[in-house]
């Protein structure tokens, strides 16, 4: 069984996908891109748009009924891996130890710099 998660606080899906999903214990994100939900633009450099992915990561999680501390997995896409040190820095704003288990990838993002998913765990 799964449920949507729906939330104005990330950004409406540009297509046809959920913002999140809860399947039994777990609830999964979709890539949060660094679209600010209130005006639907692009924050500006990295550092803005670092944190702006990870406030959407967040807003899903939270309107699933999870924290970032429930978090397990997460999958970070940087359009330039020079950027991976920098990341870094804000990412441990949002993550303590221990922390999720993390692979990052590089690719072509449309014009962003970042992208983030996660996995989380439900609390009992």
């Amino acid at each position: 069984m799964k449920q949507e998660i729906r939330t104005d606080q990330a950004p409406t899906p540009a297509g046809p996908y959920s913002q999140g999903l809860k399947a039994g214990n777990r609830v999964y994100v979709a890539g949060q891109r660094p679209v600010i939900p209130e005006t639907g633009e692009l924050a500006q450099g990295l550092e803005a748009q670092s944190r702006q992915c990870l406030e959407n990561v967040r807003n899903v999680l939270r309107a699933a009924g999870a924290e970032m501390d429930h978090v397990v997995k997460v999958t970070v896409y940087l359009a330039d891996l020079q950027n991976f040190a920098a990341f870094n820095a804000i990412y441990k704003e949002y993550f303590k130890p221990p922390y999720p288990v993390r692979t990052t990838v590089s690719c072509t993002l449309r014009g962003v710099q970042v992208e983030v998913d996660a996995i989380a765990e439900l609390p009992e």
